[in-house]
């Protein structure tokens, strides 16, 4: 029997200007999350997980299913995966056993709040396809392969910074610089000392409802030429590799100043839910750091001591979000 176990993603620095060749610092938050469990069997068999439910007991909780799973579940991506997998196995002309297998998933990772709990679930399957067929792929490529599950199979929008960091299973700098995609096809990755960073914490919405969600047309906007949204873009870019220099520098000043000017970067361009906005600035009140670490729904930054700590817990939870150290 294969486990695989992959965590969540937080973006520290630069999100969201990785879809629009910028750069990215970004941790794995063991905290939460995703398992694949795979072993032989006589059939190809996929078991539905917790977000695949078909039996409700009653309509509220069926609509409590809708708001946070939408109306597809994991099976989707494990499908989408398993196609991917052996998309690659024919163009690389690789020869696998005969076998077929029995896969189920679990995850405890937050839904609808950014912490990238669709591409763990990928990336966990197309680990455990890889060592249930003997197959090695280069870590750059399986994280373009689990990218391509979503968008290209699936039709899903997605961020390429997720499927990095949860591939390679570290903290990990990213440049996305255009031109080396072009020739590459994928970004220049630094893997990163998780002993650099100072202490963090992640807070999160435990109930997020469709109305705390903020559509926006950034993409539109900047695959028009928008100047604004074009300039911001190359600050948040800059501002990561900023950032990441003081992190290695040890200078955490620089590098928490980073962090809030990341935030502020991203709300002059993007609106930013009510909630979402008060999350920031509780947390900046209580004297700590805060950004997104996707796209809305929980923020993360870095807090000074166990009292302060204590503080975010306290006040965070009086407006329904729970807050947990990072286990980086």
């Amino acid at each position: 029997m294969i486990m695989v176990n992959v965590p969540a993603r937080a973006g520290v620095l630069g999100n969201p200007s990785d879809g629009f060749h910028g750069k990215t610092l970004s941790i794995p938050v063991r905290n939460f999350r995703a398992q694949v469990v795979l072993f032989e069997w006589e059939k190809i068999e996929i078991l539905p997980g917790q977000s695949d439910a078909g039996n409700y007991g009653s309509i509220d909780e069926m609509l409590v299913d809708i708001r946070l799973n939408g109306y597809y579940g994991g099976m989707r991506l494990i499908k989408a995966t398993v196609k991917q997998f052996f998309d690659y196995v024919k163009a690389n002309g690789l020869s696998i056993p005969s076998r077929n297998f029995t896969l189920r998933y679990t995850s405890n990772i937050p839904r609808q709040v950014g912490l990238a709990g669709s591409s763990a679930i990928i990336v966990a399957t197309i680990k455990a396809l890889c060592q249930f067929y003997g197959v090695t792929m280069d870590r750059a490529i399986m994280a373009n392969h689990v990218l391509w599950s979503e968008t290209k199979e699936l039709g899903i929008s997605a961020g390429l910074q997720d499927r990095v960091v949860q591939v390679f299973d570290e903290p990990v700098f990213m440049d996305f610089d255009r031109a080396h995609m072009e020739r590459n096809g994928f970004g220049k990755y630094e893997v990163v000392p998780k002993e650099l960073f100072p202490r963090m914490y992640l807070a999160y919405q435990v109930d997020l409802t469709h109305k705390d969600v903020v559509h926006n047309d950034v993409r539109k906007r900047w695959e028009c030429g928008d100047t604004d949204v074009a300039s911001v873009m190359e600050k948040l870019g800059a501002n990561a590799a900023e950032g990441y220099a003081a992190l290695k520098n040890k200078d955490l000043d620089t590098f928490k100043a980073c962090l809030n000017k990341n935030y502020d970067l991203r709300a002059s361009v993007y609106p930013i839910a009510e909630k979402n906005v008060r999350m920031v600035n509780i947390a900046r009140e209580i004297g700590a750091t805060s950004k997104f670490p996707g796209s809305g729904g929980a923020i993360i930054g870095t807090y000074e001591s166990e009292t302060q700590f204590t503080e975010l817990f306290q006040a965070f939870s009086g407006i329904g979000c729970s807050a947990v150290k990072v286990d980086i």
